[in-house]
């Protein structure tokens, strides 16, 4: 079988050549969703020359059914709260404070495995927010990432992925403003499907690279 990237920093070059209308622009930032998004995020930033950070989500399940999104946190404090679903689900404040407070602990600990303490949170607000995974399969995690990161209020939200789902883009909606995909194949399995290569990127991968990208910037709140 066909398989189009070698790896992630392959796909991400691929990627970046879709993305060239937003190279060089001082409004524009790339966040990469943890981890695989990241190193495809770093080839996208640099193609664009654009600052790189991380876009740590988590959702917020309902419960009883935690695979259902009542809403969602992301970085720099950003929540969002389907408040239909939580009508529909009946869920009280006390129980979803103790998911949100649950949640929050975990994003945390993501952030400081992710971030250095002298590295600020990229600044998105009135500026071009370019989200970036290595794929897309049911669309949940960009879905939750779009709906969090909107209360930044950042001008734009771009999903920009190697491959998706034909039907990928009707399946996040509303919830981006542009949809950029170098693939989107009909008969679609999985994401790894697509890569010669896709071995877990670790903790340890996504921190050399956001230590990479920021020295290569300077300060990556500019």
């Amino acid at each position: 079988m066909h398989r189009p990237f070698a790896d992630r920093a392959d796909a991400g070059r691929a990627l970046a050549a879709h993305l060239q209308h937003y190279a060089r622009r001082n409004d524009v930032v790339v966040l990469g969703l943890p981890r695989g998004g990241v190193p495809v995020a770093y080839e996208v930033a640099c193609a664009l020359d654009a600052p790189l950070d991380v876009l740590v989500v988590r959702k917020l399940g309902v419960p009883w059914q935690r695979e259902l999104a009542m809403g969602a946190i992301a970085s720099g404090d950003a929540l969002y709260v389907n408040e239909e679903l939580l009508r529909e689900t009946d869920v009280g404040q006390p129980e979803f404070e103790r998911v949100l407070a649950e949640e929050k602990a975990q994003l945390a600990r993501r952030e400081a495995l992710f971030r250095d303490p002298q590295r600020a949170h990229v600044d998105v607000a009135n500026r071009i927010a370019i989200v970036v995974d290595d794929g897309l399969a049911t669309g949940a995690s960009m879905t939750a990432a779009a709906r969090a990161l909107r209360t930044r209020a950042p001008v734009k939200i771009v999903a920009a992925l190697p491959v998706a789902p034909y039907d990928a883009q009707a399946r996040i909606g509303s919830d981006v403003d542009e949809f950029v995909c170098v693939l989107t194949p009909e008969h679609f399995f999985s994401v790894s499907q697509f890569y010669s290569d896709f071995s877990e990127t670790t903790d340890d991968d996504v921190r050399a690279i956001l230590a990479r990208a920021s020295s290569a910037s300077g300060s990556p709140s500019s």
